[in-house]
């Protein structure tokens, strides 16, 4: 704490400023426009986009403004999240918020999300409260707006200042007002949302019963005819010999689904949903150079010219990020997803991947196990230069591979 200039660079508003002006921002759907009096939480987007004056003129008036998705109109945020993703492990988006003196943009709530919030600009005052109840610790979804009778005595309260960070758990109730005397502007960057061993369950038990339907004759009998005699609520304080044997059939069950349980199936289907999520790579200057992205092609004296893609088997090639690809096997095939072609926006376009032939599964885990170092395409062990080279060139023309020297010298 103490140092103002700690987070200098990383978003300002001078920089939603220069956004508004360029017209990329619209109500609803990038910004939101609130305001928080007397326990109530009002929203008061317009329709259309975000015209600076606009904009600033509800700014005036004593409303808070709320960016979503702050990474497709900041690249500094962008690659700030990029970072945090591939260490997390998980979905990491932002939002910032943007309060004028003596109010408060939002009602008391708890989140989804791990939060950290990031002080920009100015200052902010917090309270945070414990989760009321068990079942909302580390809850699954967020809460409706809380009343101020409903959140007894805060656990932390607080006033950031520029450079500050608080990080506050999915269930913490919080609210932020601003202070008289400053404007505040802050980050929240957030992570973990729906990444707990329950979500993972929802994937893997309804996986495993499938495969226990289909190879396990007990998971097929019938259930017993006069079942509904003894069993339901109606009949919980029944003593019965038969609810006995049913409830112990079922438990056996349940203890036997584990044998078919494909965890690693599971994974790779957590995986595949990660990488939807994920932002794009931001990409070094090298990186560019040597990749797809860098590649000079263009259109000069009257036609196209360095089109051509020329890998030999003497070609230098490497993954260009690890963690950027995913190889599933799945009913209709081996499809390999990757998070190049994403966009900055959450989900703006379906999950990227590309249908490959079971016998390019080897080359692509030499690849991964490979990285990052460099192997020549003649090394990846398909069957024929012809099929090496047709890999290496595919990868390379979705951004996936990166070459140890640009293909074409400029």
């Amino acid at each position: 704490r103490g140092d103002p200039g700690y987070y200098a660079g990383l978003f300002s508003t001078a920089d939603f400023d220069a956004a508004l002006r360029r017209g990329e921002i619209h109500f609803g759907t990038h910004l939101d426009v609130t305001s928080y009096a007397e326990g109530m939480r009002e929203t008061h987007n317009p329709s259309g986009r975000a015209l600076p004056a606009v904009v600033w003129d509800f700014y005036q008036n004593g409303c808070s403004l709320r960016l979503l998705c702050p990474q497709a109109f900041s690249r500094t945020v962008w690659h700030f999240l990029s970072i945090l993703q591939e260490q997390f492990g998980s979905m990491a988006g932002a939002n910032t918020y943007l309060t004028p003196p003596g109010t408060q943009g939002f009602a008391p709530h708890y989140d989804d999300i791990e939060a950290f919030v990031l002080q920009l600009e100015g200052k902010k005052h917090w309270r945070v409260y414990k989760p009321r109840t068990e079942a909302e610790v580390l809850p699954q979804f967020s809460s409706a707006n809380l009343t101020q009778a409903e959140l007894g005595e805060p656990v932390l309260e607080t006033v950031l200042e520029a450079g500050d960070l608080l990080y506050f758990p999915r269930g913490f109730i919080h609210q932020g007002d601003c202070l008289p005397d400053a404007h505040s502007l802050h980050i929240t960057v957030s992570s973990y949302q729906r990444n707990s061993w329950g979500d993972f369950l929802e994937k893997l038990v309804p996986a495993a019963l499938q495969m226990a339907l289909e190879e396990d004759v007990e998971y097929r009998r019938g259930l017993p005819m006069d079942y509904l005699q003894y069993m339901g609520v109606a009949n919980s304080d029944t003593v019965d010999a038969r609810r006995t044997a049913f409830v112990e059939k079922v438990q056996s069950l349940i203890k036997k689904l584990v044998d078919y349980a494909p965890i690693d199936a599971a994974v790779d289907q957590r995986a595949k949903s990660f990488l939807h999520d994920c932002l794009p790579p931001v990409l070094t200057k090298s990186e560019k150079a040597q990749s797809v992205y860098g590649f000079p092609a263009q259109w000069q004296d009257g036609g196209p010219c360095n089109v051509d893609i020329l890998i030999t088997k003497d070609t230098e090639v490497r993954l260009l990020r690890h963690g950027i690809i995913r190889l599933c096997n799945e009913e209709a095939g081996v499809k390999l997803y990757y998070t190049t072609e994403n966009s900055r926006v959450y989900h703006k376009e379906e999950p990227k991947f590309l249908e490959l032939d079971p016998e390019y599964t080897d080359s692509i885990e030499f690849l991964l196990s490979s990285y990052p170092n460099h192997v020549t395409v003649d090394n990846l062990p398909c069957e024929t230069l012809e099929e090496k080279i047709s890999l290496a060139t595919i990868l390379f023309e979705k951004g996936i591979l990166t070459t140890k020297k640009p293909l074409v010298q400029v």
